[in-house]
């Protein structure tokens, strides 16, 4: 009765004209943050803070929390139409949402995006407010050799399961983690594999590599046809720009599970929402009846990794609110300005300033209701970016990509490694060596090389660590798992296939 007491405190702060218009301008400026790439919901939060100087706190929490999961829908916006993810979650969205488009149902991706994020995030909302403390306790059972095992098993499972071939998704995964590499060993302070340029001292930065691994890679596939005669046109957008009853039931579950999903990886700190919608898209194909159709434009591999991508926002909170733990950089920056404010994320949170957090949670129902409103109506211009001639398309891809990634360092070293992995998107695209798992090994890396370290060292150099625990040799389980059926499921459909041709 508590908790019912302290919402509806909530509602009667979050709902006051000035914080419904703060929460309005937040979830604005997060929505046109997402659709452009490399900003991201840091920079956004971060170019906001000293413009709050002087505010209420709790409006001006309110207005960076609503940039904060604005910018998961806007991110798929691009994702879906134009195969440039606006931000890291949105990656799997592009695979599937993006061949939705080629074949005239962007309508239906852009639809399912909204719907889905906004249930799944209610959901992740609903579950903060009633969940948030005892779940915190859950996070705290994650160590170094947990978060190492997690790390390994997210990669496993996309590498068997993104792809035709589990060995050409190794590879992928193993180029990712290669390129992690490079930049300053944290323990150490030694350069490592940088060749004497000094921009790789920070590493190669991830906006650099989605932008061309998918949004150049995807102007070369298309300057390719052209030159071929066998695409010149722009894409033909036909049937209506609403879900029909089939993708409605198709889309329902993975719209449920995802909400469920990312709600639950969202309180492991470090997990982001990179990881949540990856193991929705692999839960998905490992439940769909036909798996076949991943990659190829299933609605399900866009209804899910949204709705994770979303719930994870929510659960992003709980450790943040009553741990004062971020769990990544978006919270970590929020985390920064709570305590601007004077105000101290953890255990005490909820003690010392309910009409505050509270506020604060209830803000993100009405932002969730508030993206919906502004994003549905807008699919149809969404869909008509999809009639702009390809002469005017392409370059405007590589604009809006060019200045998204030069804006984060103003370097031109940048703009070369963008072209580099462009080609290399395009030859993976050529040999049929699917980038997920490159992406999300190179998120990952520099995290799972910290957590096998620190777990090391915890432990004296004992491996053992590894199987200490049950969350650990779970995980374990569950990644030599992933990756025996990826190599055994083909041959067993292929057995199966030579039993009915005998029959």
């Amino acid at each position: 009765m508590d908790t019912v007491a302290h919402i509806l405190n909530g509602f009667s702060i979050c709902l006051t004209p000035i914080n419904l218009g703060y929460t309005f301008l937040g979830v604005l400026m997060g929505t046109i943050i997402g659709v452009l790439p490399g900003i991201g919901p840091s920079a956004g939060i971060a170019l906001l803070i000293p413009v709050t100087f002087g505010m209420n706190p709790t409006s001006a929490l309110i207005m960076m929390c609503g940039i904060y999961y604005g910018t998961k829908y806007g991110g798929s916006t691009t994702a879906i139409l134009i195969r440039t993810p606006g931000e890291a979650a949105s990656v799997m969205t592009s695979i599937d949402g993006y061949e939705m488009a080629k074949k005239g149902r962007a309508g239906a991706a852009l639809a399912v995006s909204a719907i889905g994020s906004f249930i799944a995030g209610t959901l992740g909302v609903v579950a903060l407010s009633v969940f948030a403390v005892p779940l915190s306790s859950m996070a705290l059972k994650f160590g170094p050799a947990e978060y190492f095992t997690l790390m390994l098993f997210a990669m496993t499972a996309v590498a068997s399961l993104t792809g035709q071939s589990a060995a050409k998704g190794v590879f992928s995964c193993l180029l990712g983690l290669m390129i992690s590499t490079i930049g300053i060993d944290l323990q150490s302070g030694q350069s490592r594999f940088t060749f004497g340029v000094d921009e790789f001292q920070d590493g190669v930065g991830f906006v650099v590599v989605v932008v061309g691994l998918f949004a150049v890679a995807e102007v070369f596939r298309g300057l390719e046809d052209i030159v071929k005669g066998s695409s010149a046109k722009t894409m033909a957008i036909h049937g209506r720009l609403w879900l029909t009853r089939e993708e409605w039931v198709r889309s329902v579950g993975p719209i449920w599970r995802g909400g469920v999903l990312g709600f639950i990886v969202g309180v492991l700190p470090g997990a982001g929402g990179t990881i949540a919608s990856i193991m929705s898209y692999t839960t998905e194909k490992r439940l769909s009846s036909h798996p076949e159709r991943f990659g190829h434009g299933a609605i399900e591999a866009v209804a899910g990794p949204e709705s994770a991508n979303n719930s994870d926002t929510a659960g992003a909170m709980v450790p943040l609110l009553t741990l004062g733990i971020p769990g990544g950089g978006s919270t970590a920056v929020l985390m920064g300005a709570f305590i601007m404010y004077g105000v101290q994320p953890g255990p005490m949170l909820f003690e010392n300033h309910p009409d505050l957090v509270w506020g604060l949670i209830d803000s993100m129902y009405v932002g969730n209701v508030m993206l919906l409103i502004l994003n549905l109506p807008l699919i149809g211009v969404f869909v008509k970016l999809l009639t702009i001639p390809v002469g005017i398309l392409y370059p405007l891809i590589i604009a809006i990509s060019v200045i998204g990634a030069y804006a984060i360092n103003s370097s031109m070293t940048d703009l070369y490694l963008i072209l580099g992995f462009g080609v290399v998107g395009y030859v993976f695209d050529k040999v049929d060596i699917p980038v997920a798992p490159l992406v999300l090994s190179l998120v990952l890396g520099s995290m799972m090389e910290q957590s096998f370290r620190q777990a090391m060292t915890i432990s004296g150099g004992d491996p053992k660590i590894f199987v200490s625990s049950s969350i650990t040799v779970s995980l374990i389980v569950l990644s030599v798992v992933s990756l025996l059926v990826s190599f055994l499921l083909p041959k067993l459909r292929q057995f199966k296939e030579d039993g009915n041709s005998d029959a």
